[in-house]
């Protein structure tokens, strides 16, 4: 069994297996356990309103540590890129009619194409 246990682990293949059990295994329950508790509550409710403007708040407060503070490749690229695609991103979202997913790739496209036009 030992012998099992350290070719996965030679491979790389059980590392990712057993990163990805424990992600599964701390993750779900609370899923399923919102789910569950959350299966009653009109999507009009005052609580229902709250939850999302705080997941909203917590959304943006993430964006803008991102482009503030960057780690890794979004280092490389300038400040006025990274604000230039923030402004794109949420231009073309509102011109999409609030769809997230078009406001995503807009931004992503915009820092794309300033990251490499002015080359950091």
């Amino acid at each position: 069994m030992r012998d099992l246990f350290s070719g996965l682990a030679d491979n790389g293949l059980g590392v990712t297996l057993v990163l990805l059990l424990i992600a599964f295994v701390a993750h779900e329950p609370w899923r399923w356990m919102g789910l569950w508790l959350g299966r009653g509550v009109s999507v009009d409710s005052e609580i229902f309103l709250w939850v999302r403007l705080v997941s909203t708040a917590l959304v943006a407060g993430l964006v803008i540590r991102v482009i503030a503070f960057p780690a890794g490749a979004l280092a490389s690229i300038a400040l006025s890129s990274r604000l230039l695609a923030l402004v794109c991103g949420v231009v073309v979202f509102l011109i999409s009619g609030r769809n997230m997913a078009v406001g995503v790739l807009g931004g992503a496209l915009a820092l794309a194409i300033t990251g490499f036009a002015v080359g950091s």
